[in-house]
């Protein structure tokens, strides 16, 4: 099977691969790559836990054809932290008890940072629609939403 060069930005750096025809991201990303943030699920789209951000929108990594994000921006969990200090969601997720298996976990943070990427103030109807591709068995949902209001808020605080 033929192979194709893809040269893209992964969490800011720079990155190229040969790809087999028909690949997805999340195999490239996890195999190819060794980032092991995004998770595999449901293969099907359905689970959200291998969301990822493409040029700051989130997209579903076992959907994406890796040939797709040439030229592109990608950013996993492992793009979020600031060097040694987490991203404010990060930080809310583990105070507000948002992970508990922790397998919906990265989908979710990566959902909800491009939603305060674009709504720095949004409104809980805002989060839950965010994050509404994405599954959690555990949680019940109410402590993810909390902890994506709270990381909005500790945004806000950092800005001012």
């Amino acid at each position: 099977m033929a192979r194709t060069p893809v040269e893209f930005r992964l969490n800011g750096a720079e990155k190229a691969v040969f790809v087999e025809g028909g690949a997805n991201l999340l195999d490239v990303l996890r195999r190819g790559l060794g980032d092991m943030t995004p998770k595999y699920g449901c293969g099907q789209g359905t689970c959200g836990t291998c969301t990822v951000l493409v040029d700051g929108r989130p997209q579903l990594a076992c959907l994406t054809l890796a040939e797709t994000v040439a030229g592109r921006e990608v950013r996993t969990v492992a793009g979020l932290p600031d060097g040694a200090e987490l991203h404010p969601l990060q930080d809310a997720f583990m105070e507000n008890f948002a992970a508990q298996c922790g397998y919906c976990t990265p989908g979710m943070l990566m959902a909800a940072a491009a939603l305060l990427e674009r709504r720095p103030d949004p409104s809980r109807e805002e989060v839950v629609e965010a994050i509404s591709g994405n599954i959690c068995r555990c949680t019940g949902y109410e402590p993810i939403i909390a902890a994506i209001l709270d990381a909005a808020q500790r945004r806000r605080r950092r800005a001012s």
